[in-house]
């Protein structure tokens, strides 16, 4: 009885392990989109002409990677 509990908590110990490396792979994504939400917002803020195209460039700032998939897709004739 003792042999099957530490093999359910060996093997649940391990897959634990396991998924917790598993998150690591996309932070380098994340830092992608924040380095580009910068970049926008300091774009559309500095283009813009009053306060509130400002605070419009912002939100654009938030969805960038939707303007350049549409910009990609577009310029390839799709």
């Amino acid at each position: 009885m003792d042999k099957k509990i530490s093999k359910k908590y060996l093997f649940k110990r391990g897959r634990e392990k396991a998924d917790c490396n598993c998150h690591h792979h996309g932070a380098c994504g994340g830092a992608v989109y924040g380095l580009g939400f910068i970049g926008a917002a300091i774009y559309y803020i500095s283009t813009a002409a009053g306060f509130w195209m400002g605070v419009l460039g912002v939100l654009k700032a938030l969805v960038w990677p939707a303007f350049l998939v549409y910009a990609l897709l577009k310029s390839l004739g799709m």
